[in-house]
């Protein structure tokens, strides 16, 4: 039997870290990052950037490091009470609702695990936020996250029948990019040896806002650990750091606009020079490597005086 897609995803909302650095952490992303806190309480915190969305990111006190969940968008509560009917009809039983989500800015939606095991989100109705000017150069919002799958057919077979997603490219068979809405990707997979997070971007309002932020964060004695440099597949700009977590973060603008009649995905070699159009980044640091490529059991990070000869070589992500 042949069955849709559980929703029609509007956007990647927000996503949910978990650190046992939960202070450092919420210092970070909101004196260094630029997000704004909009909410805190005892071991949370919920911060903003300057789009529409009541929250970007949420910050979890935890023993173990790692992704939380992933919030999407989808349009109205009848869709998720849609949704819930269609992923029963699958055999997946969601683990909370459909109904109110009993959260920092509200919602009406439902949660379940992907293959891996990993926390999904899909919520309509939530808060609304006041305007935010966007002259400053700090992030509009999350814009996508890259995961480490072990299998990358079956993860990106799921995302694609289950959720709607349509595969944009490949980087060999190292790597897909999914979209929910015109971005080239809200979701890429990394073939790896474990299930981890690979890192989260953050959308920049344009290539100017991308490199002022840049600059502010050298202010606060910050610098990238890859970038700046722009990618091949997605045409994004990129720049690489760490959170005090460990977990990799992301700079990006200008992601490639597709037109769903017109797109046609294609593979893309993997080369220095198609992961960095520009030329000016340099290979991926073995530091930034390593955290990309996360522990099996969210433990922290130790990278290797060789990353390459100690595990399989990582996905260079987008």
């Amino acid at each position: 039997m042949n069955h849709p897609p559980i929703a029609r995803l509007r956007a990647l909302r927000s996503v949910e870290l978990l650190t046992p650095e939960f202070t450092q952490a919420t210092d970070f992303y909101e004196e260094v990052w630029g997000l704004e806190v909009v909410e805190a309480e005892a071991g949370t915190s919920w911060l903003r950037g300057t789009g529409e969305e009541h929250h970007a990111l949420q910050l979890t006190r935890a023993d173990r490091i790692g992704l939380g969940r992933l919030a999407f968008a989808v349009a109205t509560p009848a869709e998720i009470d849609e949704a819930a009917r269609r992923l029963r009809a699958r055999g997946i039983t969601p683990v909370t609702g459909p109904g109110p989500l009993d959260q920092v800015g509200g919602g009406y939606g439902l949660r379940f695990h992907d293959l891996d095991g990993r926390l999904i989100e899909l919520s309509a109705d939530t808060w609304a936020v006041t305007a935010r000017g966007r002259d400053a150069a700090v992030p509009v919002g999350v814009t996508h996250a890259v995961l480490n799958t072990p299998d990358i057919d079956a993860s990106v077979a799921f995302y694609r029948d289950v959720l709607g997603m349509r595969v944009s490219d490949w980087s060999e068979h190292q790597m897909a990019f999914l979209r929910c809405n015109a971005d080239h990707h809200c979701i890429a997979f990394n073939q790896a040896p474990w299930v981890s997070l690979n890192h989260v971007a953050y959308e920049m309002t344009s290539v100017d806002h991308f490199m002022r932020g840049l600059g502010r964060l050298r202010h606060h004695g910050v610098t990238p650990e890859w970038g700046p440099g722009r990618h091949g597949p997605g045409n994004n700009t990129f720049s690489y750091f760490t959170d005090p977590t460990g977990l990799v973060c992301e700079y990006t603008s200008e992601v490639a606009q597709v037109v769903e009649d017109a797109w046609i995905c294609k593979v893309w070699r993997r080369t220095p020079e198609l992961s960095d159009v520009w030329g000016t980044a340099g290979p991926p640091s073995k530091q930034i490597r390593a955290h990309m490529a996360g522990t099996p059991d969210g433990s922290p990070v130790v990278p290797p005086v060789d990353v390459e000869a100690a595990q399989p070589a990582q996905g260079v992500p987008a």
